[in-house]
């Protein structure tokens, strides 16, 4: 089991600015790379200070640029947000300057109050999202493409320049619901999943979905990884988990608000609302444990024959924290279920 570090914006202050926060994330990426991890994770979100990163495919060419090895990944792009014409050409450029590291994550978007204020209903997604994605596709494989769809109507064109890997970079398909999951990866998609609330039936459900969909591939399958995204740190001492369930709790009180929650911004900020969600049930739902408790909480995982854990420590905990967060994993929970040393690369 492979592991990536989540690189998502955390702003509660705008007085920190956005350069400091950026600065932070590309810091985590530097030393992610060093210590061995597999990937590096980017976001994307509009209009708020709730992972905030408008611009994921230019941050992956600054990950690259000040890094050797580690995947890039997109977790998500926001497809229903972006003209595939034009976009088609920005992955192509990003897939030549990430020198081939680009994993290309892609969703439909989950924020309302972000999908509705760029002229995005929520209840035209799917639609949007389906249309898009065989866009973008087709402009990536085919060169020359004319479209006649309910979203895109076009005359043949040709994006520039051509993909140096044949049909651009390897896509992943963002989704739960575990049918969802069956049909995308028959399709050909690796896959990025949460069980979010930490329902275990649910995850449970989105593996066999998964399972299913390769077992029923005849080996074409076999190269397709799923990817499961949890929230968690290294605590110190009951104290310090605490401190920092705490911050999580803070960080929730923003997140619920645009993800299930009225969306209520002001000026770009999450408005802090009360939650529906215990301080126990929080407690149970994320890994901010010990080592050898984030061992024991991983194993299962593993067990399920999950191929990467995407971690993301970013959640209002000091950048000197996290960064020492970031080195306690990669030496005392990776090995354990990489079997390489930390700093030591997957072979690629």
């Amino acid at each position: 089991m492979e592991f990536s570090i989540q690189l998502s914006a955390d702003y509660p202050d705008k007085s920190y600015g956005g350069d400091r926060v950026y600065a932070d994330m590309l810091e985590q990426a530097v030393l992610a790379d060093r210590l061995g991890f597999d990937a590096v994770s980017i976001t994307e979100h509009h209009l708020m200070n709730v992972l905030m990163m408008p611009a994921p495919l230019t941050f992956a060419v600054k990950i690259a640029a000040h890094t050797k090895a580690v995947k890039i990944m997109t977790s998500i792009v926001v497809l229903p947000l972006h003209d595939m014409r034009t976009f088609a050409g920005e992955v192509v450029v990003a897939d030549i300057f990430t020198e081939g590291r680009l994993l290309l994550g892609v969703g439909r978007g989950a924020f309302k109050v972000e999908m509705e204020r760029l002229g995005v209903p929520m209840e035209e997604t799917r639609a949007r999202f389906d249309e898009s994605l065989d866009v973008l596709q087709a402009l990536l494989h085919d060169e020359e493409v004319s479209w006649n769809g309910t979203y895109y109507t076009f005359d043949p064109i040709t994006i520039m320049p051509r993909p140096v890997r044949p049909g651009g970079p390897q896509m992943m398909m963002a989704v739960m619901n575990p049918e969802g999951i069956y049909h995308s990866a028959k399709r050909g998609f690796h896959i990025q999943t949460t069980p979010l609330a930490g329902n275990k039936q649910l995850l449970l459900d989105q593996v066999g979905a998964f399972n299913r969909a390769k077992d029923e591939m005849d080996g074409t399958g076999a190269p397709l990884t799923l990817s499961l995204s949890r929230v968690g740190h290294i605590a110190t001492s009951e104290a310090d988990r605490q401190r920092k369930l705490d911050l999580a709790e803070h960080y929730y009180s923003r997140f619920d608000n645009v993800f299930t929650g009225p969306g209520l911004l002001d000026a770009g900020m999450a408005r802090v609302l009360p939650r529906a969600q215990t301080r126990a049930q929080l407690d149970e739902n994320l890994l901010i444990c010990t080592p050898q408790q984030m061992i024991d909480k991983l194993g299962p995982y593993a067990d399920l024959g999950i191929d990467r854990v995407i971690l993301n420590v970013n959640f209002g905990v000091p950048q000197a924290e996290t960064l020492e967060c970031i080195q306690c994993f990669a030496e005392e929970v990776m090995p354990h279920f990489t079997g390489r040393p930390a700093g030591q690369i997957a072979a690629q």
